[in-house]
């Protein structure tokens, strides 16, 4: 098991557009390893790979139903509206108020290349669209509608 620290603002790779994985190797598996872990030590429901510090398109959430990992998640549909609060390791101490489709569908691919398409509705729709927005230097708090201080430290 290796948990890595989390990145936080204002470090610089949290605003840049991750590079899409070429190649399925040991690597990319070690990655997929490592933000599981890491998103479990830190009780996350997702982490994007920027957030331990590596800028390639690879996403892992688990919103409490199952575990999803994606390699180069792409949205390939979006429908409804919904506004939720939402937190984010990587911006600890802030939640915010932020408008997301309430149902999304996600292509990408899984760690042993196969393609998977992923519908989320609700909870699983807005961790898929948080985290996906990570892979292109976007954070909740450019978004959101109201931001406010959190005491929990998020």
């Amino acid at each position: 098991m290796s948990v890595y620290q989390v990145v936080t603002l204002p470090d610089p790779i949290l605003r840049a557009k991750a590079l899409p994985i070429q190649k399925i190797n040991d690597g990319v598996i070690r990655v997929l390893d490592n933000m599981r872990d890491t998103m479990y030590a830190f009780d996350g429901v997702g982490l994007a790979a920027p957030q331990i510090g590596v800028s390639k398109r690879i996403v892992v959430i688990d919103t409490g139903e199952n575990y999803i990992e994606i390699i180069n998640p792409e949205i390939i549909c979006k429908e409804g509206l919904m506004t939720g609060s939402e937190g984010c390791l990587s911006v600890p101490g802030i939640v915010g108020r932020v408008n997301r489709a309430k149902k999304v569908i996600v292509k990408g691919i899984d760690r042993q290349g196969q393609e998977l398409n992923i519908e989320g509705v609700d909870l699983l729709a807005k961790a898929l669209q948080h985290e996906i927005d990570h892979l292109d230097g976007i954070l909740f708090i450019d978004i959101a509608v109201e931001t406010r201080n959190d005491d929990r430290g998020y």
